[in-house]
C-alpha cells in the first residue's frame, strides 16, 4: 500500500484528499505546513507527497526546494490555486513532479497519482503506454497528451474521452460505447454531454491543419489521421 504525505494548512481540504486517496487504496498522514512535512519525513518515508503552496511557516516552495537540496527524491505533487505559468514553471524547476491548479478534480488527481506512483515505482519508457494520432500523443502512464511536444491540459473525463478513440484507431466508435467507457452509462439516453465533451476536446487539440476528431453522422465518432 502507497503511503501518501498530505501538507496543506486547510483542514477541509485535508480531509477530502485522505477521505478520496484512502477510499483508493492508499495510506495517508498529514502535516499543516512545510516544516512539518520535512519532520514527518525525517520520522519516516512517504512514496508521494501532495503539497499546498499556500501555507503559513513554510510554503510549499520552500519545502520543495529544501526537500530537493537533502537529495530527498520522494515524489512531489503540487497543489494550488495559484495558476500562473511563472508558478508552474517554477514548481516544476524545484523538482515536482505534477502541478494541480485548485480547484481541482477528485478523478484527475487519482489519475495523477497513480501515474506519478507508476512512474517512481520503475515504469521503464519502452514500457509505456503511449497512443497517437500524427503529431497528437498521449502517453497513458504519465497523464500526458502533447502535440507536436506542446502540453495539452486536460480534464480527467477529457483524457479518458481521447483515451477511448485513440484506442480505436481509425474506426469508428458509437455513442453507445463512448457513453458507456467513460460515463458508465450503458442505456438509452437523450444526454448531450458526449456532444459538449467532443466539442470541449475540439478546441483543444484541433490546429488549422489538425482536425482529428470526426462525426460520423447517426453513428458516432473517430480519429482521422492527417495524409502524411
Amino acid at each position: 500500500m502507497s503511503k501518501i504525505l498530505i501538507i496543506d494548512d486547510e483542514p477541509g481540504v485535508r480531509d477530502l484528499l485522505q477521505d478520496a486517496l484512502t477510499n483508493a487504496g492508499y495510506e495517508t498522514t498529514w502535516a499543516a505546513n512545510g516544516a512539518e512535512g520535512l519532520d514527518h519525513l525525517r520520522r519516516g518515508a512517504a512514496d508521494l507527497c501532495i503539497v499546498d503552496v499556500n501555507m503559513p511557516t513554510m510554503n510549499g516552495f520552500e519545502f520543495l526546494e529544501k526537500l530537493r537540496a537533502h537529495d530527498d527524491r520522494t515524489p512531489v505533487l503540487m497543489l494550488s490555486a495559484r495558476d500562473g505559468n511563472e508558478d508552474v514553471e517554477r514548481g516544476l524547476r524545484f523538482g515536482a513532479d505534477d502541478y494541480v491548479r485548485k480547484p481541482f478534480s477528485l478523478d484527475e488527481l487519482l489519475l495523477r497519482v497513480g501515474a506519478i506512483l507508476r512512474r517512481a515505482q520503475g515504469v521503464n519508457a519502452d514500457d509505456e503506454q503511449v497512443l497517437s494520432c500524427g503529431s497528437l500523443v498521449m502517453n497513458i502512464d504519465r497523464h500526458e497528451v502533447r502535440f507536436d511536444g506542446e502540453l495539452i491540459d486536460l480534464s480527467a473525463t477529457e483524457f479518458r474521452l481521447l483515451e477511448v478513440l485513440l484506442e480505436s484507431g481509425e474506426r469508428v466508435v458509437t455513442r453507445e460505447v463512448l457513453l458507456r467507457e467513460v460515463w458508465n452509462i450503458d442505456f438509452d439516453s437523450e444526454t448531450s454531454v458526449l456532444d459538449t465533451y467532443i466539442s470541449y476536446l475540439r478546441r483543444k487539440i484541433h490546429r488549422e491543419l489538425f482536425a482529428p476528431i470526426t462525426t460520423v453522422r447517426g453513428v458516432g465518432f473517430k480519429l482521422v489521421a492527417p495524409a502524411s
